[in-house]
């Protein structure tokens, strides 16, 4: 690494081009396939009016669940402390509304404001060299206070805190997979396997220092003592959206408003995954959605739909790759068309793998879709998935899509023009999670409010 204002020469450069180790490590590199894509695949695209129009009710409010995570500086505290700021935001769009005023020549900007609701949630944690009260270092406080912010987290006043929610799932963990193999210890003193337990409890291997419920996310592996924690804050930024989502879900279902949720849509930012050390979540939250869904769906006929969208990364590029001809022109992909993907394509053309093992078992509960919208807008839905079959990515075949059709007919619905291959309902809970012009759980009833009100009025 250079020192700062010190310019290379491309004289190293040139010697590594002209390196032999170089040049056989790249005789042995495997080549991708260089057949057109377009070609080869548009046999197997999927067209909106190609699908069956089965009886169901369409969505007219999207719930958007979005985060964003700041790392601050601090100077209370030891040289380099810093502390993450986490944001967690939800917007409840009216698309009834939003239909209304749209036949309006002029929209008053006061009445469109109505068609949201938005509710946010701020939670402070600690970073490098930030210890709180008496904890012996970093690590030690962001155990604790990982355990304080899910506790005092509640996001409608009488629903489950976070923590409810979270010791919910992890019940299902130590009920389906007993025999999981158990993390270590969160205390780096002691070697020995982490005891599961819930709230803040006790255990004799471990003295009388504290453990946490929470422990078992660890998410406290991920703590740098010496450096930035953005990796750290983003992580926890995306465990608490899948919280926030299950607990909202199970808020719903506690007070008897299933019959809503024929009228919500949920979209996510990010795939329906999750990642790093608490992946472990990704099948426990599958579980619960496949529950939720088979009871909702005795009163409603159809199932959920809850898509998460990935705006960036491998598949992002791989989309807008297959969408160019070879001739460099673009959007050769015909609007309101799909190609749904299964294992073998994303291993040969996406993220390459011999691995027999299928593509996201471990941390995905949906699968991945490419869908040009009606506007021209590039969009990878990952939709939800609430069976075995659906969640067989060895094969793509229609009805593995959960409510294909709809799913297509929504996005068409809320895709965005003011940002590319973007969707309103996620650019509005985003603002909220950046810049939030109102915090605190109070919101929530307002979404609450919302949602009683629908379930009152069918």
């Amino acid at each position: 690494m250079a020192f700062k204002n010190e310019l290379a020469s491309y004289e190293p450069l040139r010697k590594i081009l002209d390196s032999e180790k170089l040049k056989d490590f790249l005789n042995r590199v495997q080549l991708q396939s260089t057949e057109p894509f377009y070609e080869t695949i548009k046999t197997s695209l999927v067209h909106r009016s190609d699908l069956p129009n089965n009886i169901t009710v369409m969505p007219d409010l999207i719930l958007a669940i979005d985060g964003s995570q700041l790392v601050c500086p601090i100077e209370k505290g030891f040289p380099g402390s810093e502390l993450g700021s986490v944001t967690i935001a939800a917007v409840l769009m009216d698309l009834k509304l939003i239909n209304q005023l749209e036949k309006e020549d002029i929209i008053d900007p006061k009445e469109f404001r109505k068609t949201e609701t938005p509710a946010t949630q701020e939670s402070i944690f600690p970073g490098c060299n930030c210890t709180l009260d008496n904890e012996t270092d970093s690590k030690a406080s962001l155990r604790k206070r990982i355990f304080e912010e899910f506790s005092k987290t509640r996001p409608f006043h009488d629903g489950e805190t976070i923590l409810e929610t979270y010791e919910h799932l992890l019940r299902i963990k130590i009920k389906n997979h007993p025999d999981s193999r158990m993390p270590e210890s969160p205390l780096d003193d002691v070697d020995t396997e982490m005891v599961y337990g819930f709230g803040e409890y006790r255990d004799v291997s471990f003295g009388d220092r504290p453990l946490y419920s929470t422990d078992a996310l660890r998410l406290h592996e991920l703590m740098n003592p010496i450096g930035t924690n953005g990796e750290l804050y983003g992580q926890i930024r995306d465990t608490l959206e899948k919280l926030w989502l299950i607990n909202i879900l199970r808020f719903i279902e506690n007070k008897g408003f299933f019959s809503t949720l024929r009228r919500i849509a949920f979209i996510m930012d990010g795939p329906l995954a999750v990642f790093s050390t608490a992946s472990w979540l990704a099948k426990v939250i599958e579980a619960e959605l496949w529950r939720i869904n088979d009871e909702q769906k005795v009163i409603n006929g159809q199932n959920m739909i809850i898509i998460g969208i990935e705006k960036s990364g491998v598949f992002f590029n791989h989309f807008e790759e297959i969408d160019t001809s070879k001739e460099g022109i673009p959007d050769v992909f015909e609007k309101q068309t799909a190609l749904l993907l299964d294992d073998t394509y994303i291993k040969k053309n996406i993220i390459f793998s011999k691995s027999t093992k299928p593509y996201g078992q471990d941390t995905y509960f949906g699968r991945k879709m490419f869908y040009k919208a009606a506007a021209g807008q590039r969009v990878i839905p990952v939709i939800a998935w609430f069976n075995n079959h659906q969640k067989n990515i060895i094969t793509a075949e229609l009805e593995q899509f959960n409510r294909l059709r709809d799913v297509m007919e929504l996005l068409d619905k809320i895709v965005s023009n003011r940002y590319k291959d973007s969707l309103s309902p996620l650019i509005a809970a985003h603002a909220e999670a950046a810049i939030p012009l109102k915090m605190g759980t109070r919101l929530f009833e307002n979404i609450a409010r919302e949602i009683r009100e629908k379930a009152e009025n069918g």
